[in-house]
């Protein structure tokens, strides 16, 4: 079983990889508008970074662009796809296909960026069965021989949070190695799995906060209170 290719073991620091996709993302929207060539300047803005970072960044890449005329839209999107490991087709398994693993399993920017959502698995028997995205949801009795059949490299879970590290670990045994958790809990994993965890929670509460201060915040303690 393959698994993603990983920026990190060339020597790109970790905050790098992180902006790559944003990078990416800026990118793709200049090459659907039919624009070749992009300046630093531009394309910082595009994904919301200054541009000596960018520079910083993408130099990591041996992308140094042109002075005066900057980077090629087309292979600067080639590099950075190739850097990410989006050069070639991920399997992703979705495990718990309530409300959030069916909007996934529909989502269509996956197949556009390098990956393909291969299984769906869940544990309830009036789901199983079901044809969600024109793929059949299978039962989570089997999700080894799910994994192994459909050559999954990447697992994304969406089940309950009591649930998660039980499935967690069984993928693990079977040799995934990356995990995109969606899960509301820290999942324990080895040396050598990589875990994403994604907290719609933590974000909004990360939101309110800024709401707040920008409303006036709340009244701060008096007398040590």
């Amino acid at each position: 079983m393959k698994s993603p290719s990983q920026p990190r073991d060339r020597g790109i620091p970790e905050a790098t990889v992180a902006r790559l996709p944003l990078y990416l993302r800026a990118l793709h929207g200049m090459a659907e508008r039919g624009i070749a060539t992009v300046s630093s300047e531009d394309l910082a803005g595009a994904a919301g970074v200054n541009s000596a970072k960018l520079r910083k960044d993408l130099s990591h890449l041996g992308s140094y662009g042109t002075r005066g005329v900057g980077y090629e839209v087309e292979y600067l999107v080639y590099q950075i796809s190739r850097e990410l490991g989006l050069t070639q087709d991920w399997a992703v398994a979705i495990v718990g296909v309530g409300n959030l693993g069916r909007a996934l399993a529909n989502y269509g920017g996956f197949v556009s960026r390098g990956f393909r959502v291969a299984a769906l698995v869940d544990a309830d028997p009036e789901v199983v069965g079901d044809t969600i995205a024109g793929l059949n949801v299978e039962h989570i009795d089997d999700l080894e021989a799910v994994i192994v059949r459909r050559g999954v490299s990447i697992v994304v879970l969406a089940t309950p949070a009591a649930a998660a590290q039980k499935v967690c670990d069984r993928v693990i045994a079977v040799g995934v190695t990356s995990i995109l958790n969606f899960a509301p809990v820290v999942l324990s994993v080895p040396d050598g799995v990589d875990v994403r965890k994604v907290d719609l929670s933590i974000e909004l509460q990360i939101l309110a906060f800024h709401e707040q201060r920008k409303a006036g915040g709340p009244l701060m303690a008096v007398d040590g209170q």
